[in-house]
């Protein structure tokens, strides 16, 4: 069965041509040209499913592509938990970085090359596929608790609220507690090896974790910065 992705975009032209290419690549693609018909088709799946991944321009003749985001991440599941690659404009580096506070997963700036989109596509949901699978007892730092079968984190039994590529972020730093790891690792560990690391789009992720698990996100004891290296998971906590 195909994977079904969803692209909100109101360039009904280059949704055509997208639409088309990676349906040639063996994906089921629907088309909603602005924010609130997108998000009808989220909590209302005409398919009767959630698409696997949300295709989201940031400019849209409604409701920008941020409040988009916002709004998909206030759904409830498994709606709240969808995938979304933001589609930016190139240089634009402020409303990435929003977009990334806000849930997204990933940005392209465009224009961008149809092969590109494929790999980041493919790459998010080979990540989705591969986080599913049990793998193994909770990671536990004191108060943490990292569920990696559950895809949840808590702190003293209180559930913090992280999009699925800061879970995915957070796990790759705890299994590897003690050891420093540069930016680009980090990606590697989670993304593969294919896409490059975007410019320093990790820091946000890493600060909105802090915020979620950390007693105090600007004294951080947890996820600790190695000025000009870049983050050690502590292996001793509270």
């Amino acid at each position: 069965m195909r994977q079904h992705l969803l692209m909100i975009e109101d360039d009904a032209r280059l949704a055509t041509m997208v639409a088309e290419y990676l349906e040639q690549s063996g994906f089921a693609v629907s088309h909603c040209g602005d924010g609130l018909s997108g998000l009808g088709h989220l909590t209302q799946p005409p398919a009767g499913a959630v698409p696997e991944l949300v295709i989201l321009d940031l400019m849209l003749p409604d409701i920008d592509g941020l409040e988009v985001c916002r709004r998909i991440r206030s759904l409830p599941a498994p709606a709240s938990s969808v995938p979304v690659l933001m589609l930016t404009a190139k240089g634009d580096a402020m409303d990435r970085i929003i977009g990334l506070e806000l849930g997204a997963d990933d940005y392209l700036p465009k224009p961008f090359e149809p092969r590109e989109l494929l790999a980041r596509v493919r790459a998010i949901l080979r990540r989705k596929v591969e986080n599913a699978a049990p793998s193994g007892k909770a990671l536990r730092f004191g108060s943490l608790e990292i569920d990696r079968d559950a895809r949840t984190v808590t702190v003293s039994g209180v559930a913090c609220e992280l999009t699925s590529y800061q879970f995915d972020l957070l796990v790759a730093l705890a299994e590897r507690a003690g050891r420093v790891l540069t930016r680009d690792q980090i990606m590697e560990a989670v993304r593969g090896r294919e896409l490059e690391a975007f410019d320093r789009s990790i820091d946000v992720h890493m600060g909105r974790i802090r915020a979620a698990i950390e007693v105090d996100a600007k004294d951080p004891k947890r996820i600790l910065t190695v000025r000009g290296v870049g983050y050690v998971f502590a292996r001793q906590q509270d």
